[in-house]
């Protein structure tokens, strides 16, 4: 470990990962006892936790902002979605419709402003200097959030999203065997970062153990789904049943 890293980390300009603590640890001979208390507050502090009302009080504008300097300072961002597509491949009215409240606790929202940022954020699709690489379930695109018509819209616009140089968009059929079932989403900055979205919030994890397991999760479910040409083609015969 540099000189340089350790004067970060001794001043707080950087938070140690846990195999950071790890290191120092073993490197200082530092007692059984103490080993474990040290790693247990090293875990603590690389896992983050905020709910949704946290997140109303700032402000879902804010939120997207977050979001979109996680792009921008990422090189490869993967998106594993059982349940939805992601902000990143939404039509305007879909958009809208994901973020209709669902229950009465919900706090109310500025939509037309989170949609509006939403859109925004896609010009990063169009980043030569990144990748996106989109996983989901049929479940997910084949959820009816809106009318028939808003759906086909919605699902042709994933189709042309596919074609783009820097996207790669994958879907796991019905159809298919998999071992396990997709209990949550994420989405993976590099091999830096990953953030799992939940009922209630968000949790952020910066363990390098934890993103290797979630890459490896992610290549897992890629291992079974339909890529390329074939996604579009499912994508499409979607769009033709809700027609």
């Amino acid at each position: 470990m540099s000189q340089a890293k350790i004067s970060r980390i001794e001043t707080g300009k950087t938070l140690p990962t846990v195999l950071d603590v790890e290191r120092i640890l073993k490197a200082l001979d530092v007692p059984a006892d103490i080993v474990t208390e040290l790693i247990s507050l090293a875990r603590r502090a690389n896992v983050d936790y905020v709910s949704w009302r946290s997140i109303a009080r700032i402000g879902p504008l804010q939120k997207q902002a977050e979001l979109r300097a996680l792009e921008r300072s990422a090189t490869v961002v993967r998106h594993f979605l059982p349940s939805i597509p992601p902000g990143l491949l939404h039509t305007r009215e879909y958009a809208a419709r994901t973020l209709a409240p669902m229950v009465p606790s919900e706090q109310a929202i500025d939509v037309p402003g989170v949609v509006r940022v939403r859109l925004e954020r896609q010009a990063a699709l169009d980043d030569a200097d990144r990748t996106f690489a989109f996983l989901m379930t049929e479940q997910a695109v084949r959820w009816r959030l809106a009318s028939p018509e808003i759906m086909v819209a919605q699902l042709g616009h994933m189709a042309g999203v596919a074609a783009k140089p820097g996207v790669e968009l994958a879907i796991v059929p019905q159809s298919a065997e998999v071992v396990g079932p997709p209990l949550n989403g994420f989405v993976i900055y590099d091999d830096r970062l990953v953030t799992v979205e939940l009922f209630s919030g968000e949790v952020v994890l910066r363990d390098p153990r934890d993103v290797a397991f979630h890459l490896e999760l992610f290549d897992y479910f890629l291992q079974h789904a339909a890529t390329g040409d074939d996604a579009i083609a499912l994508l499409r015969a979607l769009a033709d049943e809700f027609m």
